[in-house]
């Protein structure tokens, strides 16, 4: 059985009188085809919707955007504005393009495609699929050619990437993308009230068919308690992350639970510190118990940690290659070690509480700091702690599963929190990278994880579930392990 904290998420809930009034349209409409959904988000905008950031996925969640691939629940590469592609040679690919129209009314074009993902590549900083990566494209009759300038096997599962989205022409300026009426997809983006709400209408040109919602709008609501409170008193139609411990407040039959390649992890700091020893890393390893925090922290909502891939990571199971080679763990003796988190997700405080118990018992003096994420981040990728508590989606960026380890755990890596650098780690994560053939990526991508593993720089904690509400009356929301989907031509009340 969950537990579930019912009284706390009833006194603790916000007036939001008024707040989900339809900013895009007739709010009266209230049943039947063509209603308008009103959706509440968990994260506002932080960088004025562009598609360059982590506004990126705002976007995608909304039907607003889409690239030349998409992901499909394998995390394989499927069609979208491309409808089919080939491999040229080493570093180039040919996409070619379906019939499709912006939401100006202008044709979706070769040259218009490859424009849109130069301006990608020149964007500063670069975004996060194309970090590492120099790819130049360029019409090629009715397809796109896409040449990169070392050879990169997943090209097609980097271009699904909500960062490499496609808008018209008109978008573009020299300093930002407007994507307000200029992207492809069910629906158009009409209005921005600054990081509070936006309104969106039906894209009736859609090349995947009518939209069954004439319109949606959306909500930016941080707190979780609000969100929830707002799908059980009928305000909003589907409620983002709903926090688990406001899952009581909700019947049960709103709640949409999915499993996502998201994992909860402790990072330990093996460039300085107390952590640099290994045999420190394999006690704080053996204190930890998962299970624990599945049940007390995540009140079920997860599945306790296994590996840097989840079992949202389908692909993954019974295939994962057991570590060999971990140092023999030592006695802590009263070690001294600062624990560190973020409280923008709010289990991460609580999971960082349990973990600083944990240690202590086993042996460790714990200090733990607890900071808003932008406050916390600089330290964290500096080394200024000696463990680090985070949760981390493993494939958003770009579907990759070899991406985010040579991101976050090899010498030169851009997220290296566990400072990690070591250099049979360093050739795995290479090995992996030169191999194209899908199923021989993923073999190659879980023997680098338990290489990872074995040093004990990164502990998996859990894998998260998310908790979406949906009201009783709405059908077909898109919940997506990669956490990019959320409303689609389907989808309505």
């Amino acid at each position: 059985m969950r537990r579930r904290h019912l009284l706390g998420s009833l006194l603790l809930a916000p007036v939001l009188t008024a707040c989900f009034a339809s900013a895009g349209g007739d709010s009266s409409d209230q049943g039947g085809d063509g209603s308008r959904l009103r959706v509440a988000l968990a994260f506002p905008p932080a960088e004025n919707l562009s598609p360059y950031g982590a506004d990126a996925t705002l976007l995608s969640r909304l039907g607003v955007t889409e690239g030349l691939t998409a992901l499909d629940a394998n995390g394989a590469a499927a069609p979208a504005l491309a409808e089919s592609w080939r491999r040229e040679n080493d570093r180039s690919w040919l996409f070619t393009l379906r019939e499709a129209t912006f939401q100006d009314g202008s044709e979706v074009t070769p040259a218009a495609v490859a424009a849109a993902l130069t301006h990608a590549t020149e964007a500063r900083p670069a975004p996060a699929a194309l970090a590492g990566v120099t790819l130049k494209a360029e019409a090629a009759g009715d397809a796109v050619r896409v040449t990169t300038k070392a050879a990169d096997p997943v090209l097609p599962l980097r271009l699904s990437s909500p960062n490499l989205a496609v808008f018209a022409p008109k978008a573009y300026t020299a300093a930002d993308v407007d994507p307000v009426g200029t992207a492809t997809g069910p629906f158009e983006l009409t209005k921005v009230t600054g990081s509070g709400s936006a309104a969106l209408d039906r894209f009736d040109d859609y090349w995947g068919g009518r939209a069954q919602a004439s319109g949606v709008d959306a909500r930016f609501v941080a707190d979780g308690t609000a969100r929830a409170n707002a799908l059980r008193t009928g305000q909003v139609d589907i409620a983002e992350a709903v926090p688990v411990a406001q899952a009581a407040a909700l019947d049960k039959a709103t709640l949409r639970e999915t499993a996502t390649t998201r994992t909860t992890s402790l990072q330990l700091n093996t460039e300085s510190g107390p952590f640099k020893d290994p045999k420190l890393r394999a006690a704080a390893r053996e204190a930890v118990d998962g299970s624990a925090l599945v049940k007390g922290v995540f009140e079920g909502y997860a599945d306790p940690g296994a590996g840097i891939y989840g079992p949202a990571v389908t692909w993954a199971e019974g295939k994962r290659v057991r570590p060999t080679g971990r140092a023999a763990a030592a006695r802590p003796n009263g070690t001294a070690i600062t624990l560190a988190t973020y409280d923008n997700r709010p289990e991460l405080p609580e999971v960082a509480q349990v973990l600083q118990q944990q240690l202590q018992k086993a042996g460790f003096k714990v200090t733990l700091q607890v900071r808003e994420y932008s406050r916390l981040e600089s330290d964290a990728l500096g080394g200024k702690f000696d463990a680090f508590v985070g949760a981390r989606n493993s494939l958003v960026d770009t579907g990759d599963p070899v991406g985010v380890l040579a991101s976050d755990y090899t010498c030169h890596g851009g997220y290296n929190l566990a400072q990690l650098c070591d250099k049979k780690v360093d050739k795995a994560v290479a090995d992996a990278d030169l191999v194209s053939d899908t199923g021989e990526r993923q073999d190659a991508a879980l023997r680098a994880e338990a290489t990872i593993l074995a040093t004990d720089a990164v502990v998996p904690l859990a894998h998260q579930s998310i908790i979406v509400g949906v009201g009783t009356d709405v059908r077909g929301v898109r919940l997506d392990p990669y956490e990019r989907t959320l409303v689609g031509t389907g989808t309505r009340r």
